[in-house]
């Protein structure tokens, strides 16, 4: 019953599989066993976001009962989805080789006000509560104010996150980490232009 009903209203709004899987955080193929009847959700906040996508309840979803009631009438906050381009992995360490393209996408809220997002590798932001495997998620811009997070690439082919600090009387600029294992970076006079700021860490998402 649940796959039916959730395949009704997939196709009801005009989504296809995979973008039902990435809105949910769930391979394509997940979403085909669901719907053949192979294989139900692991866990209820899987459940609980496909109710609130699509407004309806839970009881709804599983067959429990023909009403459709809907998110607001349930108590429950409708989220509004768009699309980020995920373009690679983003250093929390020691830089890594600087992040591509790869067509593949991340589904959060449009109230993130971001062009692109990156996967957080390395434990450098721990303290920004920042974490490996974590999505951050890059509004595009060349320069950050003191003390914000920015993605950063260095040498033209390196790309790590870390607190920006510019101190133009000192000609120098330090790249400051999240987690006092790590020392910070620290550039002035030419080696200044090896750096590239590419935009503003504006949002995360955690992953267990």
């Amino acid at each position: 019953m649940f796959g039916e009903i959730l395949k009704k209203l997939r196709k009801e709004s005009g989504m296809s599989q995979e973008q039902l899987g990435k809105c949910i955080g769930v391979s394509k193929s997940t979403i085909g066993m669901y719907e053949q009847g192979q294989r139900m959700p692991q866990n209820d906040s899987i459940l609980k976001s496909i109710a609130t996508l699509f407004s309806v309840s839970i009881d709804y979803l599983l067959g429990y009962t023909t009403t459709e009631k809907t998110a607001d009438e349930l108590g429950i906050e409708r989220l509004s989805l768009k699309e980020f381009p995920m373009i690679g992995n983003i250093a929390c360490g020691v830089p890594i080789d600087c992040i591509q393209s790869n067509d593949e996408y991340k589904c959060a809220s449009d109230d993130i006000q971001a062009n692109f997002c990156l996967t957080a590798r390395g434990d450098s932001m721990i303290n920004a509560q920042i974490f490996d495997g974590d999505t951050i998620y890059i509004r595009e811009q060349s320069m950050v104010s003191n003390g914000e997070i920015a993605a950063i690439v260095l040498n033209g082919s390196e790309v790590t996150l870390k607190r920006f600090f510019y101190y133009p009387e000192k000609d120098q600029v330090i790249l400051q980490p999240e987690n006092p294992a790590y020392h910070p970076m620290i550039f002035s006079g030419p080696d200044l232009n090896s750096i590239c700021i590419i935009g503003k860490a504006v949002a995360v998402t955690h992953h267990l």
